[in-house]
């Protein structure tokens, strides 16, 4: 029987902040809508509601001294050592981030060099045939950074690919916008290798959609809600929400569906959806409506890890976060098997959609 190539996950790892934020937390905010007109529901009403619509209780947030190619670094050691590999036969590192080094006291975004550069520069990587680059692609990055790793060791051109997902979002929130206490900080880094197998394993295959015509700008960069703002020349990560919520759960399930197809694979086969921790109910919702174009009424219980409710939605970093912490126990009682088939997906900022099908 012919063997042939694929990609498979051989190490993974992360790096979560140490500065637990809790809803409660907000109270000292004031918010304003995008008009500039303060909210008249009182603080401890706006937060309840956030907490009943998102499911969001907590996140994490960096501390002031580290950047996010540090935050990406660290989730990088931990994903070699995971894969117990030499560092130096690395022939790619793909950094997905959407908002380079922010620091703390400047807003501006830093990504020269790339953050890629940086996270090998801190590897402290002789190899010069170690190619490193970024990718921005929205929240969606982190997987199609992974759907980049896959084409790269399909062609022959990779071995071993480290992929990393690190955005530090609390430094690009506007503090009188509602929809800053979505956001939180975090990095995930996973370990792809070539591997020769008579039966599939690995990645199966993948799928992804930009929608640009009409959706463009339904995430975008904008002024504080504040018009009284310290720094009027600070601008900040916004949202159309009510939109991209009906976006999602419209277009998210389809392209899943489209790629189970691809892969000539049953929903009924999955034994895990590890999708964009972006918000509890929105994904929900786009579960519900996967099973429904299976006409599934009954969607098992255990089949969508969560983590949304502890550390909030740190972009390009919450799947490679959420797989980490399955593989290693630490997000009991969530298990993932050998054999079992996974559905990776995300949705974000383009707008963006991947999925991808992968077994273990």
């Amino acid at each position: 029987m012919n063997r042939t190539i694929y990609t498979v996950i051989t190490g993974t790892g992360n790096y979560m902040p140490t500065k637990l934020i809790r809803n409660e937390d907000f109270l000292i905010n004031e918010f304003y809508d995008a008009e500039g007109k303060k909210l008249d529901k009182g603080k401890e009403e706006i937060i309840d509601k956030f907490f009943e619509i998102t499911t969001i209780a907590e996140r994490r947030y960096v501390m002031d001294n580290l950047l996010t190619s540090d935050i990406a670094y660290y989730a990088a050691i931990d994903a070699i050592k995971s894969a117990d590999i030499d560092k130096e036969e690395l022939d790619y590192i793909i950094v997905a981030h959407n908002f380079g080094d922010v620091k703390n006291s400047n807003k501006r975004i830093d990504v020269v060099p790339c953050l890629a550069a940086r996270v090998k520069h801190k590897l402290e990587i002789k190899n010069p045939n170690t190619v490193a680059y970024d990718l921005l692609f929205g929240c969606p990055g982190w997987l199609q950074a992974t759907i980049q790793a896959d084409y790269l060791i399909k062609s022959g051109d990779a071995r071993k690919v480290l992929v990393i997902g690190a955005d530090i979002l609390s430094r690009v929130s506007d503090p009188h916008d509602r929809d800053s206490m979505l956001y939180a900080d975090g990095a995930g880094a996973t370990i792809f290798e070539a591997k020769q197998s008579e039966y599939p394993i690995g990645i199966l295959a993948h799928k992804t959609r930009s929608d640009t015509l009409l959706n463009s700008k339904m995430l975008y960069m904008g002024k504080s809600y504040m018009s009284d703002n310290e720094n009027q020349d600070d601008i900040f990560l916004k949202m159309h929400g009510r939109k991209l919520y009906q976006y999602a759960i419209e277009k998210v399930p389809q392209t899943i569906k489209e790629c189970l197809e691809k892969s000539n694979i049953h929903l009924s086969e999955i034994k895990k959806v590890l999708i964009h921790q972006a918000n509890g109910k929105m994904d929900d919702a786009i579960l519900k409506r996967l099973f429904g174009l299976y006409d599934i009424v009954d969607v098992p219980k255990d089949i969508m890890p969560m983590t949304i409710s502890w550390l909030g939605n740190s972009s390009v970093a919450t799947i490679p976060t959420l797989l980490d912490l399955i593989l290693k126990d630490q997000l009991k009682p969530h298990k993932i098997n050998n054999g079992d088939t996974l559905v990776f997906a995300s949705v974000g900022a383009g707008m963006n959609i991947n999925a991808l099908i992968y077994k273990m």
